[in-house]
């Protein structure tokens, strides 16, 4: 809470609203939920936005400001039950509910080339605590995958999900079906879908991710252990 009353202030004294609103959109954090014009603080007004990321979220937004240093994010020990007992490539698949058979289709389709994506509507059984697996996997993936589907963009959730993976120095992988990408991943090319099939996506996010140093060794090393 300390934490979350200085961004609101130093957000407060920097920046009018409209800045604090291009602030968040480059930190992929949404804002749909909170009307700015409900009230005449700014302080106020950024405290409510953030009260609804996670706490990693919080953290990269006090270290931009440089309320606090620059620190990486350290996972902790602890893997989500579908990456328990496997050396494959965890790949978390960021999606909204509403599509959620198309993220489970790719997740089928990476298989074959080693990579264990973690789709949150499948994989989390009902005897454990969702948000809880949702912060495991993204604690402990190797990458992540936004399927973009319309929609996307005004899920908190998948907004939260693509900062954590930012905060993480995590390479992060756009598929465009039907939304552009926002934000700071916005800058890089998103994946097209051009009617291809879940096989052929798959086999594409499996050579960007070969292609990429922060991903290289990783996917050479499941594919070992396959």
């Amino acid at each position: 809470m300390d934490l979350l009353e200085k961004v609101g202030s130093e957000l407060q004294s920097r920046y009018t609203y409209a800045d604090i609103d291009a602030f968040f959109a480059a930190l992929d954090i949404s804002t749909i939920n909170v009307d700015s014009t409900n009230t005449n603080s700014k302080r106020v007004y950024a405290k409510a936005v953030l009260s609804c990321v996670t706490e990693a979220v919080l953290l990269q937004v006090a270290s931009e400001l440089d309320i606090i240093p620059h620190t990486p994010i350290v996972a902790p020990i602890g893997l989500p039950k579908n990456w328990e007992g496997t050396k494959d490539f965890r790949l978390f698949i960021s999606h909204i509910s509403k599509h959620k058979a198309r993220a489970t289709k790719l997740k089928q389709a990476l298989a074959r080339y080693g990579i264990s994506g973690f789709v949150a509507h499948e994989d989390i059984q009902p005897t454990l605590s969702w948000q809880d697996e949702i912060e495991r996997a993204l604690q402990t993936m190797d990458a992540l995958v936004a399927v973009r589907t319309p929609g996307f963009s005004a899920s908190i959730w998948t907004q939260q999900e693509i900062g954590y993976a930012l905060g993480r120095g995590a390479m992060v992988i756009s598929f465009k079906m039907g939304e552009d990408p926002t934000g700071f991943i916005g800058k890089h090319q998103a994946l097209p879908h051009r009617d291809r099939s879940a096989e052929e996506i798959a086999e594409e996010i499996d050579k960007l991710l070969a292609a990429d140093p922060r991903t290289e060794a990783r996917l050479l090393e499941a594919k070992a252990s396959a």
